[in-house]
């Protein structure tokens, strides 16, 4: 099977809004308090748990367009999204090894694409 393009960019949206919630996650935890009413009243908290149900969604959508081996990978770009948006949102830093780390896994899904196209390029007689 072949993967979609459209299977890509759902994985994509995916990453995007899991980052954000990761992101509205930390910020209901900065006021976060083990009771009831403050569980339920947590804006935040609640919003992040609702991104994580859409991105799932979106998730299990983009798996009918494509390859698994192709499509999770991408779930890495989440550390990407929330590395930028730690920055502008929480004023964190990133240093060398995070941006190298970036590259990497910036790197990384770049392979995983090539290595899908040989494949879809490769037949069976090819390889045996």
């Amino acid at each position: 099977m072949t993967t979609k393009t459209w299977a890509i960019g759902l994985m994509v949206l995916c990453t995007v809004f899991t980052s954000f919630a990761q992101i509205l996650y930390k910020m209901g935890a900065d006021k976060l308090e083990f009771n009831l009413i403050s569980l339920i009243t947590n804006v935040p908290l609640i919003s992040g748990m609702a991104l994580y149900v859409l991105g799932a969604i979106i998730m299990i959508t983009a798996f009918k367009g494509g390859e698994v081996s192709v499509l999770y990978p991408i779930i890495a770009t989440s550390y990407i999204w929330v590395s930028l948006l730690s920055m502008y949102v929480f004023k964190e830093s990133l240093n060398l090894f995070r941006w190298a780390g970036i590259l990497i896994i910036i790197i990384g899904i770049i392979f995983i694409n090539i290595g899908s196209k040989e494949k879809e390029s490769m037949k069976y007689t090819d390889v045996i």
